[in-house]
Formats: C-alpha cells, sequence, structure tokens
C-alpha cells in the first residue's frame, strides 16, 4: 500500500534512522532533602529509537510524569543522564534547555493549552515565532492538511470541538520537526471516538513521518497504539512490553504492585 511519506516528511532529523532519539542513563530524581526525601526515579536507563512511539504506564505515583519532565528537560535529574539525540540535557543551563525546547521538542498535553486569543494558525506558528525562526508556508500547509485543519486555520479555539484543538496542539508541537513528541495524558479529556481519531494521527506521525512519540498515559487502549509500552513501579522500570493488546498491558498494570 503505497503512504504518503516523503510528503509527511519532517525534515533532517538530528541524526539519522536508526539512532537514539532519547536516552536516559541512571536517572534518579529525589524531591526535597536527600535523606528524608522522596524518590520519584530510581536509577532509570532506557534509550528510545528514532521514528517510534512510546508509551509509559504505571500505578499513581510511579513515576511517570517525572520520567517525561526529566526525559524533555522540564526537569532536572538529581543524578544520571538524559540526552535529546547527542545532546546531554543535564549539561545545559536553563537559558539553553529553553531553546532546545523550542526547537528540538514538541508537547502535546491533556488540556491543550492553546492561546485562545490567537487563530488555529497562529497557534501552530507560535513555536517558530519564540524561536525567531522563519515560517514555511508550505510545510504549514502541509501540517494543516495532515491533521484535517486546512478548512479552519482562521477559527480560534473556541470555536473548535475538544478533538479538534487537540489537533492544533499536535500541529503546534510538530511545526518545528523536533526530535521527540513528548504527550502528557494527550487524549485524557476526550470522549472515545475523538481519542481514537487523536491516537490514529499520532501513529501516521510516526509510521508516515518518522516522527518519534513518547506518550503517558493511563489508558490500555491508548497505548496499545504504541510500539513499546514501558511500565514504572516505584520509580523504577518494572517491564516493556512490544506492541501488546489492551487487554495484556490492563493484565500487566493489574499484577504491577505485585510483581514490584
Amino acid at each position: 500500500m503505497k503512504t504518503h511519506a516523503t510528503a509527511f516528511a519532517p525534515g533532517p532529523p538530528h541524526g539519522g534512522a536508526g539512532e537514539t532519539a532519547l536516552s536516559l542513563d541512571t536517572v534518579t530524581k529525589v524531591y526535597g532533602r536527600a535523606d528524608r526525601g522522596v524518590r520519584a526515579l530510581d536509577s532509570v536507563s532506557v534509550a528510545v529509537p528514532r521514528g517510534t512511539f512510546t508509551a509509559v504506564m504505571g500505578p499513581s505515583g510511579s513515576g511517570k510524569s517525572t520520567f517525561l519532565h526529566c526525559a524533555a528537560g522540564l526537569d532536572r535529574p538529581t543524578s544520571g543522564t538524559a540526552r535529546i539525540g547527542g545532546t546531554d540535557l543535564t549539561r545545559m543551563n536553563e537559558t539553553e534547555l529553553t531553546k532546545l525546547r523550542r526547537s528540538r521538542i514538541g508537547f502535546v498535553f491533556q488540556a491543550f493549552n492553546l492561546v485562545p486569543s490567537l487563530t488555529v494558525r497562529q497557534n501552530i506558528e507560535l513555536p517558530l515565532r519564540l524561536a525567531g525562526r522563519r515560517r514555511e508556508r508550505a510545510w504549514l500547509e502541509e501540517i494543516l492538511g495532515r491533521v484535517g485543519l486546512a478548512g479552519r486555520q482562521r477559527n480560534r479555539p473556541a470555536q473548535l470541538s475538544g478533538g479538534q484543538q487537540q489537533r492544533v496542539a499536535i500541529a503546534r508541537a510538530l511545526v518545528t520537526r523536533p526530535d521527540v513528541i513528548f504527550g502528557d495524558e494527550p487524549t485524557g479529556a476526550l470522549d472515545t471516538v475523538t481519542a481514537k481519531e487523536i491516537l490514529t494521527l499520532l501513529r501516521t506521525c510516526v509510521d508516515e513521518g518518522a516522527q518519534t512519540v513518547v506518550m503517558v498515559t493511563h489508558d490500555p487502549v491508548a497505548a496499545s497504539y504504541a510500539d513499546t509500552v514501558l511500565f514504572l513501579a516505584d520509580g523504577r522500570i518494572a517491564d516493556r512490553m512490544r506492541r501488546p493488546s489492551p487487554d495484556m498491558i490492563a493484565d500487566r498494570m493489574t499484577h504491577l504492585g505485585a510483581w514490584a
């Protein structure tokens, strides 16, 4: 079956095919004083290949959000190393991290986080404006078409459904041709049908656009769209599965605490 990989290519990534998009090397994160603090991550090591879809799951308090924050440079590990491509985030200051996040990382959140006063197109262009980068009209038109918003680019968020707003957020995450798109419960606020559309869109970004997606979720159905599911328990990677079914994921979650 013919795909549209050429049309949807994200442009030259910061590295080649088959390379690592992001990695954590014995990352530990402790909140509070070391002797009485909370150990949110405990010596976590993982490498995520380019052009793959990874879901991160675990019970409440397992370290999912901390994993995402450390991997994306939103939080600094207490020890260990976090890298985007070959770039060591732990050696960067806040100004450098801000520039990196604007150009090499995309974010999709449960709450959409769109600017109400801006149009669809302006929201999508915002990362380019913040980074002082030129807007490529052909690329913007391609993204708008791919997320199904070509006819809504002049609308404001309040005029869109929840699913359409999340499509804007995905387009905004794609516009800088990032190394990695991080999703933090991106379907958590959506109904089942709309969630399926958004997950299919993220899957297409990987399969046809060679994008790398890392998504934190509590939903076994959402996680089943991923190539690999990482299970966290007590701040550690307790297990991982490749292309599991929702039932397999749900069963593993049920027994995760006992295994840990």
